[in-house]
């Protein structure tokens, strides 16, 4: 009896021509796209209708590469063509968006190809049509992570193969909520290129730790040696943060969705996240019934949030209630005041046998402000997230916040709040204003940079 052998499609490559024709119709018909997506000049309908043929054309010759998305892909093209059929209005793209579950192959190496009109989170405010050829990174201690103690159904970590325009930004998720759609539906995959954030990492801690005179431990040297290495560690951190916005004692919705509040809580619910992440680190670093790849990536998670975040997130994007950059700002602030970061005879260094303990403390009061917050009304909560940020991180001096609730309009509603806090409410401090300047053109380089860029 002669044993079937079932050969896996050969993967694709950035450029394979038939992703090229996808790829140039996608970027012809943004063109002819306005902000929600739709192509309201009539004139412009041939051409339109021209680009989109060339999308389903390019999709099908594609689909026998990508046998685990073949009902997505016929659905896909479903949706391209009842668009087109419809005149170009609002695209609604639901019926493809419900059948891709890429969380359902998790993989090492899966590729896939993903064609929607979405918006970019970082990037393009349009919903425009963009494809993205993508590989999932899944090693084996991340699976028997996410199998164990940090289950996470949800979390897609990926790599860049190529991409349209949208993603040659600092975009670094593929989220389905950007996906233009007639009704939200339920969210049940969220993807990350940690390509992209081990990239720009490696390439800003490089920079950081020349300009600082900061002489890095082993394993952080190590990252900036190996990609994939650092890719990894991405991984193995953004499963735990991204599960930890749905664990804890929560005082509130962790998305804080639909509620306009002051940008400093959306710093300390990803710095939470990021800390817990920390925290977990360290505990399978020690944990000797985990595996040694697991505890060897998890000592470099942990130079990886210290080192992103009192870096690049500090002084990355606008002074514009800027939540990440307050949260690498509050890190560094404290590790400083704990004397644990020391900024001497223009060299930085760390103490790296106390940063654990350091870190994990200022974790810890996060938790605690969230857990006594249960009980507190919502401007009690504020005001003390306020003061727990101000006591290490000197607000603006020209902060109404700064001045106490007795200047506060405590009697009118929480907008009335929230519209007290400036835009830069904590300003950067003067060893970060000039950081800044000389990180700059490093920091604007990473935009669009992937795993696969030279460094």
């Amino acid at each position: 009896m002669t044993e079937t052998v079932i050969i896996a499609p050969a993967r694709i490559s950035a450029d394979n021509p038939g992703w090229l024709r996808l790829k140039a119709a996608a970027s012809s018909l943004q063109l002819l796209q306005v902000q929600d997506g739709s192509v309201p000049d009539r004139d412009a309908h041939p051409a339109a209708a021209g680009h989109v043929a060339a999308i389903v054309e390019s999709i099908e010759e594609l689909a026998p590469r990508f046998p685990h998305d073949a009902a997505y892909l016929e659905a896909v093209t479903a949706d391209f063509r009842d668009w087109a059929t419809a005149g170009f209005g609002v695209p609604d793209f639901l019926a493809s968006l419900l059948v891709f579950q890429p969380q359902e192959q998790r993989e090492d190496g899966l590729q896939h190809l993903v064609v929607f009109p979405m918006y970019t989170q970082n990037g393009s405010s349009s919903r425009l049509v963009e494809a993205v050829l993508i590989d999932v990174i899944w090693p084996e201690f991340i699976a028997a992570l996410e199998a164990g103690d940090y289950s996470n159904r949800l979390f897609v970590p990926i790599r860049f193969l190529d991409f349209t325009a949208g993603y040659n930004t600092n975009s670094a998720v593929l989220f389905p909520e950007t996906v233009a759609v007639r009704a939200t539906p339920t969210f049940t995959w969220g993807a990350i290129f940690a390509d992209r954030e081990a990239a720009r990492f490696r390439r800003v801690l490089r920079a950081a730790a020349d300009i600082t005179s900061l002489e890095l431990p082993a394993g952080a040297a190590e990252l900036l040696e190996d990609q994939e290495l650092a890719e990894a560690a991405f991984v193995m951190w953004d499963l735990i943060h991204d599960r930890t916005h749905m664990r804890g004692d929560l005082p509130f919705d962790p998305f804080m969705i639909k509620q306009r509040m002051p940008f400093f809580l959306y710093s300390l619910e990803e710095l939470r996240c990021d800390l817990t992440a920390f925290r977990e680190s360290v505990r399978i670093e020690k944990d000797n019934d985990a595996g040694p790849e697991a505890r060897r990536h998890a000592k470099l998670v942990q130079y990886a949030i210290i080192f992103d975040r009192i870096f690049r997130f500090a002084i990355t994007g606008s002074r514009v209630r800027n939540y990440d950059g307050l949260g690498g700002q509050l890190l560094f602030a404290w590790l400083h005041q704990q004397h644990v970061l020391h900024w001497t005879d223009s060299r930085l260094s760390i103490d790296w046998d106390r940063v654990a303990e350091s870190v994990i403390a200022l974790g810890a009061r996060i938790d605690e402000l969230y857990w006594r917050s249960i009980d507190r009304p919502k401007t009690a909560h504020w005001l003390a997230a306020y003061q727990l940020i101000s006591g290490t991180v000197t607000p603006n001096p020209a902060s109404v916040w700064a001045k106490g609730p007795d200047a506060l309009p405590l009697s009118g509603p929480p907008r009335g709040l929230t519209d007290q806090v400036l835009d830069d409410e904590f300003p950067l401090s003067m060893f970060y204003e000039a950081l800044e300047k000389k990180m700059r053109p490093i920091i604007e380089s990473t935009a669009g940079i992937t795993g696969s860029s030279t460094l």
